[in-house]
């Protein structure tokens, strides 16, 4: 065996765990003094937001709140700022309170500084400067400081809109700032001022709602309006450091979780950014100001600077509905890579492109003597069952944490309380990763034990080989089946998509080019998208999810192991 290659494998995945998870892909925080976007000026916009509660229970402190932001809008140069106040209302509903209060929206507005002809297109910022109320965590009372929910949302406009107002000169479309209140009551203020004062939506041709749930991670735009293919194609051309998957607002359609902009997303075009990391500092005490990151706050600003200046400055979004479109785009990104965005067409014709390939490979392996259809089939079969043990273990783990930290167990439900959730889930995936090669190992030893009856090295190999070539075109032929049922009933698969594209694109390159170079590659790729993607994924459905994350994952480790064992076999004596 090449004595570099475990190096190269071991290096390889080394770096693609850093990259995925930011070491080297967020951008560092700008200064206080810095002439573009700034984390640390956004930072003491928060420190005034939450040193107190500002719930709809606490009506004072809300109310401070409110008058601060008031005076910064003003402070920026905004033509008019306006309290918009609708009475006597209640929420939440069916939970174990109910509050009565008045809601207090602030609405600024900011217009070009020259004048065009014709109605103006306005750009709307949201964000809502309520707190949470009272919540129950680990069976206790808490109050949530609001620091990142919304203090991140309020920050990170203000930042943004004085960045913008630079290039004031420039715009042809104006700004709208909206701070809505009793968010997390209901979206109450929001509801309110969308069913009383809808003229005041009725020139905005692009929304951007800033969320957080959780303080920590990458900014991820995790929802994009229905009709969304010219807003992404907006988000893929300017924004830095993107991080989305189209598959996100998907999954968000069927989860319990809202936000202002759910009440006008099916009129308004739009986009809804959030962190997602760590649920128990998501409406809880922890949500406190010396819990923020400047990391996180930073990526906000470097999606949605760049996006809003190209909005306000070019003329193609003069029209309110330039931004309307009648199909979604399909969406993934890639750390390193960048973000990937297809038509709806495109995304079919690429899976198409992928499928074919497959099927034409896996077709000349087996001409040439490297596969048997029948055992792929039934290895397929044993790993297919072996996935479902994966989800099972994982389900079991997620119970026995809920357990031992004295919560609720809630099966795809947000739990709080776990305190060392991210360690667990880690952990066990990693666990998983060893017993899975343990078995390799000795399924490869056992193969060829019964294959060899002899001595000799090319025996050894050729069944090693044959070994390796088997559980992967197994996985593969997964893969493919699994893409094209999610290709026909969601339209998403890239969770199945880029593994079997990347691994099936580098074994025809090394057999054309007879190059190993091909496969770290590949690996690189597909670890650089896992990692990405089921830290997102774990992180939004929390502990809870354990077992899918463990299954979703089984597979993509069951994929890179023969892989790896392929690229580190002795080459083939000519």
């Amino acid at each position: 065996m090449n004595k570099t290659r475990p190096f190269i494998l071991i290096v390889s995945v080394v770096l693609a765990a850093l990259l995925a998870y930011g070491l080297f892909t967020l951008p560092s925080p700008k200064g206080a003094q810095s002439e573009g976007f700034s984390a640390e000026r956004v930072v003491k916009d928060i420190e005034v937001i939450s040193a107190a509660h500002h719930s709809v229970a606490h009506p004072q402190e809300r109310a401070q709140v409110r008058e601060y932001l008031v005076q910064r809008l003003q402070e920026l140069g905004a033509d008019t700022v306006r309290v918009l106040s609708y009475d006597s209302l209640t929420g939440p509903k069916n939970k174990h309170v109910e509050y009565t209060f008045d809601a207090h929206n602030i609405l600024a507005d900011f217009s070009p500084a020259v004048q065009g002809e014709g109605p103006q297109t306005c750009l709307m910022f949201v964000a809502h400067y309520d707190s949470r109320y009272s919540h129950i965590f680990a069976r206790d009372t808490v109050w949530s400081y609001g620091a990142a929910d919304d203090g991140y949302g309020v920050g990170v406009v203000l930042e943004t809109v004085s960045q913008l107002l630079k290039e004031r000169e420039q715009w042809k479309q104006g700004v709208k700032v909206l701070f809505t209140d009793a968010e997390e009551v209901g979206m109450m203020g929001m509801s309110a001022m969308w069913e009383n004062d809808r003229q005041e939506f009725a020139d905005v041709g692009l929304m951007i709602n800033v969320e957080a749930r959780g303080p920590w991670g990458p900014a991820l735009l995790f929802e994009a309006c229905p009709g969304n293919e010219k807003v992404m194609e907006l988000y893929a051309g300017t924004a830095k450091y993107p991080y989305t998957y189209s598959l996100t607002t998907v999954v968000y359609k069927f989860m319990p979780n809202f936000t202002d902009f759910t009440i006008v997303k099916d009129s308004i075009p739009g986009l809804n950014f959030s962190t997602v990391a760590d649920v128990n500092r998501y409406h809880t005490h922890l949500d406190n100001f010396s819990n923020i990151s400047v990391r996180s706050i930073q990526h906000y600003g470097e999606q949605i600077l760049p996006l809003a200046s190209e909005y306000l400055v070019n003329e193609q979004y003069a029209d309110v509905d330039a931004l309307k479109a009648d199909a979604d785009a399909v969406n993934f990104t890639i750390p390193l890579i960048g973000l990937l965005n297809f038509s709806r067409t495109g995304y079919v014709i690429f899976n198409v492109v992928i499928f074919l390939i497959f099927l034409m490979l896996f077709g000349l392996e087996g001409i040439r003597g490297r596969l048997s259809a029948k055992k792929v089939f039934i290895k397929s079969l044993v790993i297919l069952g072996s996935s479902v043990g994966a989800c099972a273990a994982g389900v079991l783990i997620s119970v026995l944490c809920a357990a031992v930290a004295g919560v609720p167990f809630r099966l795809m439900g947000t739990m709080q309380g776990v305190m060392f959730d991210n360690v667990a889930m880690i952990v066990s995936v990693a666990v998983m990763t060893l017993v899975m090669v343990v078995i390799y190992l000795g399924a490869r030893r056992k193969a060829i034990r019964m294959t060899s009856n002899s001595m000799r090295q090319s025996a050894v190999a050729n069944a090693a080989r044959n070994h390796a070539y088997v559980v992967m075109y197994a996985v593969m032929s997964l893969m493919f089946i699994l893409s094209v049922a999610l290709l026909l009933a969601l339209g998403e698969n890239m969770m199945f998509l880029i593994p079997l594209a990347c691994a099936t694109l580098a074994m025809v390159l090394y057999h054309m080019t007879n190059l190993r170079f091909w496969i770290p590659v590949a690996m690189i790729v597909i670890l650089l998208h896992a990692f990405s993607f089921y830290y997102a994924l774990a992180m939004a459905l929390t502990i809870g999810a354990l077992g899918v994350v463990m299954m979703l994952a089984f597979f993509v480790v069951m994929l890179l192991i023969p892989m790896a064992d392929i690229y580190l076999m002795p080459s083939r004596k000519k």
